[in-house]
């Protein structure tokens, strides 16, 4: 598959685009300075005590050239974007239910191979996610998600509350829905696929009217808010939750791209009816991520910021890492199948359907790994 301009100035132009995406035109400061693994960085300063985020094209592993497209391979070819609509089902989903593992100043995504260019993250799942994670090491690394078979990384800017962090407690609850109206057509993601959700550069109109905002930041009886609830019900049942989803259409061509999101599309809607179908250019339908966190923080609630910034600068990142046979059968039972399940792959109200897992969340020794 052909790769961009490996050129120094085609390594300007990836370096912009990101710049770009990220809504960063006019910020930088530092255009053109040297990063690590030679590519060309900006550097700016954002998000809590001020860490230095640099924009850059810096090599890794995986993409070694630096242009920030990281080919599929195979790519997935020929696929039409499903319009047909099969028997309605309420459901079609199951959780990956994972835990803070550790924070650092790191992205792997965004700026791989930099150690404490980014503002502060809380990682979830896999647990030695770090600035010098690949697919390769995701694959090999432990993680805090109740399925073994799930090693992905997830992550999200810090909060905190004053200085002092403020960490999810226990299993947070991430769903992989169907984004699409044809819930038979979502297929798992491939391995080594990665995206940022959001931006910590989004403006509050940006942030609400996200295709990925579902209720914003939440507290008590507050709702849909884009800046913190300056109150909260000081009870022990009462907690700080977002949700945000994920686009769920991918081109079949890239595991990633130079802005970290080229590559993946939301849904749109069918011209003439509400039934929601992936774009021509992003045919491929993938889980819907939806990321549901509970901060446990209640009261006064003035004092609360992100690594990345105010209230509406909240974005997160993926990176697959799944067992390919695991992820394979939750889809196919779960999503395909019309379920509302758990991490097990089981639907409480469906019990005839039986679950996807075992009763360690992994697969039966008669499940194909293929």
């Amino acid at each position: 598959m052909p790769r961009r301009s490996k050129t120094p100035s085609g390594l300007l132009i990836a370096g912009a685009l990101l710049l770009t995406s990220l809504g960063l035109g006019g910020i930088a400061t530092g255009a053109g300075a040297p990063a690590p693994g030679g590519g060309a960085a900006a550097v700016f300063t954002a998000g809590h005590f001020g860490h230095p985020m640099a924009v850059s094209t810096a090599t890794s592993p995986e993409d070694p050239d630096g242009d920030g497209y990281i080919p599929a391979n195979p790519p997935v070819t020929g696929v039409t974007p499903s319009t047909q609509t099969p028997p309605h089902r309420y459901f079609h989903e199951f959780q990956a239910n994972c835990s803070v593992s550790h924070t650092r100043p790191d992205d792997p995504i965004v700026y791989p191979q930099q150690p404490g260019k980014s503002h502060d993250h809380t990682f979830l799942g896999n647990t030695t996610t770090s600035a010098n994670s690949t697919t390769a090491t995701l694959e090999a690394g432990g993680t805090t998600c109740r399925a073994p078979g799930d090693r992905s990384g997830y992550w999200m800017p810090t909060l905190y509350n004053g200085d002092s962090a403020v960490l999810p407690v226990g299993p947070q609850v991430i769903y992989y829905k169907a984004g699409v109206t044809d819930y038979t057509s979502v297929r798992p993601f491939p391995k080594g696929l990665r995206f940022v959700v959001g931006s910590p550069m989004q403006t509050p109109d940006e942030f609400r009217h996200h295709p990925g905002f579902v209720e914003g930041w939440e507290c008590g009886d507050s709702y849909f808010n884009v800046d913190f609830p300056a109150n909260c019900p000081s009870r022990a049942d009462v907690q700080l939750n977002i949700r945000f989803q994920a686009p769920s259409c991918w081109d079949g061509k890239y595991l990633d791209t130079p802005d970290h999101k080229g590559h993946m599309a939301y849904p749109v809607v069918k011209p003439g009816t509400n039934d929601n179908v992936c774009p021509a250019d992003h045919p491929v339908a993938v889980p819907m991520i939806e990321f549901k966190m509970a901060f446990p923080v209640n009261g006064d609630l003035s004092h609360l910021k992100l690594a990345s910034g105010p209230s509406h600068s909240f974005h997160y990142d993926f990176f697959n890492a799944w067992d390919t046979a695991t992820l394979k059968a939750l889809v196919g039972h779960c999503i395909v199948g019309g379920l509302q399940c758990d991490a097990r792959g089981y639907d409480q109200t469906h019990p005839e359907a039986g679950a996807a897992l075992d009763e360690n969340y992994q697969l039966p020794p008669t499940t194909p790994r293929t």
